[in-house]
């Protein structure tokens, strides 16, 4: 049985991931643009990170727990969570002007399309501590608890992936003249949904062993089709005005990225 005390440690975790999305909005306390150059290398290195940790952390993780079918419907079941999300939220897609402009029932509805859009990402966060507090291969002590270096990666993966969102919430509430102060909390309020989503991913793939194959298939194919669909798309928008379009940041930032994964499928292989 997990103790209340994992689930803070998971939620936690997920907070860092949202307050991680406040930080986009920490350069307009200084300067009134961000290079598109840096937020396309940011969305590169975010999309190597997670395609590393999925392939080399979560699908080794759950070929450890099960056979492949069980990781290929988690996989499918991934996939198909970012493809409903996605219908739900075309029609409906918040604007961050509308942040300062809505009144408390109109927020409601905002959190609400934010927790659609956000939650496979706080799944995956969830799902890389199913072995939280276990002597597992790699983990690294935090505040006295054994923590998975998959859960590490993955952290760190979605925060860094939260920056440029933060950015892009930020620069639409710059030209409002709101207050920078006032633009890091919007910029959290966009991820706040994460720390719920994990909370939820790991409760289920702690409740018994055999759902951990799907669970890891889940986030994995989750995060892949998010990177595929989501995150490299928009890095390539965001470098149209660059030379060659920003491809060579783009592509530096997914090699920094795998590269980062070398030391985890060695830790996760033995």
């Amino acid at each position: 049985m997990v103790d209340a005390g994992a689930y803070a440690f998971v939620f936690l975790a997920g907070l860092v991931t949202a307050l991680a999305t406040g930080l986009g909005a920490i350069p307009f306390f200084l300067v009134d643009d961000i290079g598109d150059r840096w937020n396309v290398a940011l969305w590169g290195l975010a999309s190597g990170i997670m395609i590393g940790a999925s392939v080399f952390g979560l699908v080794s993780e759950g070929l450890a727990y099960g056979g492949p079918l069980e990781l290929a419907a988690g996989a499918a079941a991934g996939v198909l969570l970012v493809v409903v999300a996605h219908e739900v939220i075309e029609d409906v897609e918040v604007h961050p002007r509308k942040y300062e402009e809505a009144d408390y029932r109109k927020l409601l509805l905002i959190l609400g399309v934010l927790t659609v859009h956000s939650f496979p990402e706080g799944v995956a966060v969830g799902v890389s501590f199913a072995g939280l507090g276990f002597d597992t291969p790699g983990g690294i002590l935090v505040f006295g608890t054994a923590v998975p270096l998959l859960a590490v990666f993955m952290t760190v993966a979605i925060s860094i992936h939260n920056v440029p969102e933060g950015v892009a919430v930020s620069i639409p509430l710059r030209s409002m003249d709101v207050s920078p102060p006032r633009m890091v909390w919007w910029a959290v309020f966009s991820s706040l949904p994460q720390p719920i989503g994990a909370v939820i991913a790991f409760y289920f793939v702690t409740l018994a062993e055999r759902f951990l194959p799907f669970g890891f298939g889940f986030a994995a194919g989750a995060m892949v089709y998010l990177v595929l669909t989501e995150f490299i798309p928009e890095a390539l928008e965001l470098g149209q005005g660059l030379a060659g379009d920003g491809k060579r940041e783009l592509v530096a930032g997914v090699l920094v990225g795998i590269g980062a994964m070398v030391p985890l499928l060695a830790v996760t292989s033995v």
